[in-house]
């Protein structure tokens, strides 16, 4: 089960999502680490294999599911001891499943509790013993270590898919509270009201709207990408919307030629560079500008305000700008910027505060625009 355990490697510059879990490696000792499973099959046990190669790593014990009493083993650079009356949850079978799961899981693919479930909705809309068998088949081909959680029901556990398939006097795996009697017609009848009831309660949830409105953005996502020099435009496109655009912005009296120059003339103490910058041809220039003059004191602490001030005097001050800004929506913005990973998303490496801000204050445009009052 993937949770909150994301990472990723990048391959030939794509960016291939993972996950991680603990795992004992024997070489020689053992040591416990971490196993890293990729969304293309690639798994990282102290090197890259693939799920055939992995299987073998576990067949000869290199990913190790057997933990021998008296073995020593260790955490890097945490603590070393020797295996005491070990008990492991694993076997080569079961952790390849897992794993397999975890797969299907990170290309958002049926995974063997999805498989089941499908089975199960197959048997109750035509109710035979072959789809129950099918059903129970797919019931045991999700890892033992996960059928509790199939359901995702945290009190009732796996009981009503276990009843359900197993059918009035089947046996079931194990009964809660202890106890093999086979499965009574009043325990059958409650857990086929059980899988109504839930199928209800998941059709609700699907059509229903968030109150807040949705979660993931209507429009397509926008690149803002690097392109030098600009010419000013009565009607441009979502190129007006980066900070080198050329449209004039007053900051406290003062005009500069873009939100570039005047965020270059803020972030230096120096009043002389702060002039010379207000009248710098291009956007290059005025970083050099700045590059040469002392940064003011708490500069990289107050940026990002700095920069949200200027983008808001932009559209502020030019309304067909404030136009094109509107125009996107509510799409993600990805603004590229070679010359800084924190205002540029650059490929998915940067922090993309540029592209945030944008977002922002087209959100208060949107408000005003709207007559939702701030203040």
């Amino acid at each position: 089960m993937i949770g909150r355990r994301n990472t990723f490697r990048t391959a030939d510059g794509i960016r291939v999502p993972g996950t991680w879990r603990h795992v004992f490696i024997r070489n020689g000792d053992y040591y416990l680490t971490d196993l890293f499973i990729y969304a293309d099959g690639l798994i990282d046990c102290w090197g890259l294999v693939t799920l055939a190669e992995f299987e073998e790593k576990l067949r000869c014990g290199w990913v190790a599911t057997d933990l021998p009493e008296g073995a020593r083993a260790s955490g890097h650079e945490l603590a070393a001891w020797k295996f005491s009356e070990p008990c492991s949850w694993y076997t080569p079978e079961l952790l390849l499943a897992e794993v397999r799961d975890t797969v299907d899981q990170l290309n958002g693919r049926p995974d063997s509790r999805d498989r089941c479930l499908d089975a199960v909705d197959a048997f109750l809309a035509d109710r035979t013993e072959e789809n129950r068998a099918v059903a129970r088949a797919a019931y045991l081909a999700i890892p033992e270590t996960q059928r509790h959680y199939a359901l995702g029901d945290m009190d009732r556990k796996d009981w009503p898919l276990q009843v359900l398939v197993a059918g009035p006097g089947g046996r079931v795996e194990s009964r809660p509270y202890g106890g093999e009697d086979p499965v009574t017609q009043e325990e059958y009848d409650e857990a086929v009201d059980y899988f109504e009831d839930r199928a209800e309660w998941i059709a609700k949830r699907s059509s229903r709207v968030p109150v807040d409105g949705p979660v993931t953005p209507v429009a397509h996502a926008i690149k803002l990408s690097e392109r030098y020099p600009l010419k000013s435009s009565d009607d441009p496109d979502t190129r007006a919307l980066r900070n080198n655009y050329p449209a004039p912005v007053d900051v406290d009296g003062v005009t500069y030629p873009s939100v570039a120059h005047a965020y270059w003339a803020l972030s230096t103490s120096d009043a002389d560079t702060r002039a010379a910058i207000a009248v710098a041809d291009r956007v290059h220039a005025a970083r050099n500008l700045a590059a040469e003059a002392p940064r003011r004191e708490g500069w990289e602490q107050a940026r990002t305000a700095v920069m949200t001030r200027l983008m808001r005097a932009k559209f502020a001050q030019h309304p067909h700008l404030a136009r094109v800004l509107l125009g996107t929506d509510d799409a993600t913005i990805l603004y590229d910027d070679g010359d800084s990973g924190y205002w540029g998303d650059n490929g998915g490496r940067g922090r993309n505060w540029s592209g945030r801000l944008l977002e922002l204050v087209r959100s208060e445009l949107h408000a005003e625009r709207a007559g939702i009052g701030m203040a």
